[in-house]
């Protein structure tokens, strides 16, 4: 099970059931209250149904809490397909008496005519539905469905009734409704009378769509007040705390290579800090790729597990282009050691794509992640919103010990037209420039290390080679005639000799 963090308040009012769904229980710092109902709210598509669900079929897996969920929408067969493509199979739970669904049909008509309404008989059905499976949790999908048309007095006294019934009956409860206009439901109470309130919500920005949840209120309980991206998928529902985490980072003296021992030694001669952020720039065409594979490869043949994000190049393309500079990563794809997250940029935003790579991490446990490269995800939002999301991303890697390497198509010049380049150069620790430059009227390669907090680095200007043997390094040698050349441009520069001939 995964580890949650919960209220560290000794004389907390009341307990909490914890969700069992990732990141919910960080932000809620515990989950929902125990015994008391909880709200969720949310426009169609926005993932109510399946939170829910989630929380059942989690308190029966992971807490041994049976559940009953009350279906007044969906049918219980429908319910059951539905779910299974989240990897929820109810069929087991049910079999096993863990989870009691029903699809309770409300009349309208019936009610119009009559001109009466009570909740009677579903506290009933409920009670007898709790009963049987001895259930801990309760789901009620949606109110709406089960309150429409009803006056205002009649919905006050019916509401206050349900939500009376279910604390007495010691049940963990939620209860779907749909969002109001000027109110957070369409009539205004429910959130009044609930102890916890949440609000789900799926926007399309840019085109692209994307999931957020916030907690409106939480009676005598602190929680997370930021909107949070969530997604949905075939592993159930992860949810992203927006919350740094680096006062809980502990640094590092280990050092770990960088597969190049030239590297190494201009790296006070052992390479990276453990866990520490590592930033190659430079423009296309540089080496950035290939040094970022260099590492990568250092790594898995260490036997240890490296996971390439690749936001450019497909991983095909990368494990035949290595090859070529005697980098062979497939047999480390196929022991398991190397794996490739590949995604296009405009497929979804910043966040999500983050959420995906943490979901990896998690089962995965690498201990190296490279991203390649950043500034491709960098195509919509804020600048500020970009460096903070990467600044929390590095955070979280920086509190699992993982070291992480980005590549990103920055240079000086590129600073001084864009100061966010900056923001992202000066958020890691260790920086190092590849670019073209000019030698005996050539181009080549050259390295430098522009910082490396914490150690001794060089400041050399280094000749970055690529061959068909892998990376060196070797020193940058100018013939006389280029020194002469560039001695006499910079006296030009200064006035000290003439130009005539």
């Amino acid at each position: 099970m995964r580890k949650v963090k919960t209220s560290k308040k000794p004389n907390s009012k009341f307990p909490k059931s914890l969700t069992g769904i990732q990141g919910l229980d960080d932000i809620t710092q515990g989950g929902f209250p125990k015994n008391r109902p909880t709200l969720l709210l949310g426009n169609t598509g926005c993932g109510k149904t399946i939170m829910a669900m989630e929380f059942i079929v989690n308190g029966i897996v992971m807490f041994n809490e049976p559940g009953v969920f009350m279906a007044f929408e969906e049918d219980t067969d429908e319910l059951v397909v539905n779910v299974e493509s989240v990897g929820y199979n109810l069929s087991k739970h049910l079999s096993e008496n863990k989870v009691y669904l029903e699809h309770v049909r409300v009349n309208r008509d019936e009610i119009s005519e009559t001109g009466n309404y009570s909740i009677e008989g579903l506290f009933v059905r409920m009670g007898r539905a709790i009963d049987k499976v001895n259930a801990r949790r309760v789901v009620l999908d949606s109110l709406d469905t089960l309150f429409y048309g009803l006056d205002y007095h009649t919905l006050r006294s019916e509401l206050k009734r349900l939500f009376s019934w279910l604390k007495q009956r010691k049940v963990t409860a939620i209860i779907t409704a749909e969002l109001g206009d000027g109110y957070l439901t369409r009539h205004g109470l429910e959130e009044y009378v609930a102890d916890c309130v949440v609000v789900l919500d799926n926007r399309v920005t840019n085109q692209i769509a994307t999931r957020r949840l916030r907690i409106v209120k939480y009676r005598g309980s602190v929680h997370g007040n930021n909107e949070y991206p969530f997604i949905v998928d075939e592993k159930g529902i992860t949810v992203f705390p927006i919350i740094s985490e680096a006062f809980q980072q502990k640094s590092s003296t280990k050092r770990i290579s960088s597969g190049l021992a030239d590297l190494d030694d201009m790296l006070g001669k052992n390479g990276f800090y453990e866990g520490s952020s590592v930033l190659i720039s430079g423009t296309a065409g540089t080496g950035k790729t290939s040094l970022a594979a260099s590492f990568a490869y250092s790594v898995v043949r260490d036997k240890s597990r490296c996971l390439f994000c690749a936001f450019e190049e497909a991983p095909n393309q990368v494990i035949r282009n290595m090859e070529s500079i005697g980098f062979r990563l497939g047999p480390f794809i196929e022991s398991g050691m190397l794996t490739f997250y590949y995604s296009r940029p405009s497929l979804q935003n910043l966040e999500l794509h983050f959420i995906a790579i943490k979901k990896i991490i998690t089962d995965l446990k690498p201990v190296v992640v490279i991203l390649d490269p950043i500034t491709n995800l960098m195509t919509e939002g804020p600048n500020s919103d970009i460096r903070s999301m990467l600044t929390r991303f590095v955070d979280f890697l920086k509190t699992q010990r993982i070291t992480v390497m980005f590549t990103a198509a920055i240079t000086v010049g590129s600073i001084e037209r864009n100061p966010s380049d900056e923001g992202i150069s000066s958020m890691v620790d260790t920086w190092i420039m590849v670019q073209d430059i000019e030698v005996d009227a050539e181009r080549t390669r050259s390295l430098c290390v522009m910082k490396s907090r914490g150690m001794h680095h060089s400041n050399e200007v280094r000749r970055f080679v690529i061959s068909g043997k892998g990376i060196s390094l070797a020193p940058i040698v100018r013939s006389k005639k280029d020194l002469l050349s560039e001695a006499k441009r910079t006296a030009r520069e200064h006035g000290n000799i003439s130009t005539s001939k």
